[in-house]
């Protein structure tokens, strides 16, 4: 048995894009020696896609591999149709354009980010070295994520966000949370609701909560932030090495829990080679 890891993200034709979720995974990989780690991505990284990834796992050897989406939401479609391609279930809840991934290896597909305490740390250290949070027991925190127009992703997308502002709410000492969707638009209402809520010298702090810097962190959420007295964090999760602890954290699980299974395999008299760590 030859445990592997594959990160998976979306992929840009931006290099320092692409070298920000590189340098992440390399973090992975000296955090778990011995154990193959590589990096695919869903489109846009020629030579490096989801298969290719698999590819290069499995001629190291890997038998049993974790394939963990690198995405904010399990309602990201995103999220979905790679599970479908990599055969962890038998339909996708949405059409798609990929094509189901040749894998030998005994697959296992991991979780999201959602509401994990890992990410919820991160976003504060943020808000700690931002001009944007002063006074947080006078300050609520408005998480904004992309979101979905379609029913069961928009509810997982809204879920998620709103755990994760819970959380950061009790760690961080902020009077008040709330998350908000760029589809359908929530961030107009959500960020009035949260002004009416509160006496006017409160002051409420949008953060996005994105992978990685882009089109909708620098143009879209200020531009729908504009004219609502709202102060904005931007930025997003990588660089930051909470990101990489989490990684770290669902892989080390999932070996654990290879190591527990093959310790009970050859309690049972099954023929099992040591796990390969």
């Amino acid at each position: 048995m030859k445990p592997g890891i594959l990160v998976i993200s979306h992929g840009s034709q931006e290099e320092r894009w692409v070298s920000l979720v590189d340098d992440t995974v390399e973090g992975v990989r000296e955090a778990l020696p011995g154990v193959p780690v590589e990096c695919g991505y869903l489109e846009l990284v020629e030579g490096r896609l989801i298969q290719d990834g698999i590819d290069r796992l499995e001629e190291q050897g890997v038998t049993h591999m974790l394939a963990i989406p690198l995405f904010v939401s399990a309602g990201s479609t995103h999220v979905d149709e790679i599970g479908w391609a990599l055969g962890a279930y038998e339909e996708p809840r949405r059409p798609t354009d990929l094509q189901r991934c040749r894998v030998k290896a005994r697959l296992t597909y991991g979780k999201p980010i959602g509401d994990d305490p890992e990410i919820a740390d991160a976003l504060l250290d943020k808000l700690a070295s931002s001009a944007a949070s002063e006074n947080p027991a006078r300050e609520s925190l408005l998480l904004i994520g992309h979101g979905s127009e379609e029913p069961w992703f928009r509810s997982e997308w809204r879920r998620g966000l709103q755990a994760l502002a819970d959380r950061m709410r009790e760690r961080g000492g902020y009077a008040d949370a709330d998350a908000a969707l760029l589809r359908p638009d929530e961030v107009a209402e959500r960020v009035r609701a949260l002004q009416k809520r509160h006496a006017e010298e409160h002051r409420v702090v949008a953060v996005p909560v994105f992978i990685s810097e882009g089109y909708f962190t620098s143009v879209v959420i200020p531009r729908r932030l504009e004219g609502l007295d709202c102060r904005y964090a931007a930025g997003s999760l990588i660089p930051h090495r909470k990101v990489g602890e989490w990684l770290v954290r669902q892989a080390s699980e999932w070996l654990n829990d290879l190591l527990v299974e093959g310790k009970e395999g050859e309690q049972v008299g099954k023929d099992q080679g040591p796990l390969n760590l």
